[in-house]
């Protein structure tokens, strides 16, 4: 999905569900946990027919800041599971 917004600089949900190919539960479930930690933005526009407006998402970080977090993220838990196996290790001897 993040490669998805860096290559397009807007995209309603469906886009993303075709450009992906996620079904809408997960496209929804990824936009929460993007816009959770602020590396995207919504905004709403009106269709010309009634109905409920479409929202609108875009990056709200460049992509590089994203993949940095993304990277310590993964750091940290990979160094936390290390540290859990060291700390069992001295319980088997």
């Amino acid at each position: 999905m993040l490669v998805f917004l860096t290559n397009i600089p807007e995209a309603t949900s469906r886009d993303i569900e075709r450009g992906t190919d996620l079904r809408q539960p997960e496209v929804s479930l990824a936009m929460q946990y993007l816009m959770d930690r602020n590396w995207i933005v919504s905004h709403e526009i009106k269709h010309e027919s009634k109905g409920r407006p479409v929202k609108i998402y875009e990056l709200a970080t460049p992509i590089s800041d994203i993949m940095d977090s993304l990277e310590k993220e993964m750091e940290k838990k990979a160094n936390d599971q290390l540290k859990l196996i060291k700390k069992l290790r001295n319980f088997i001897k």
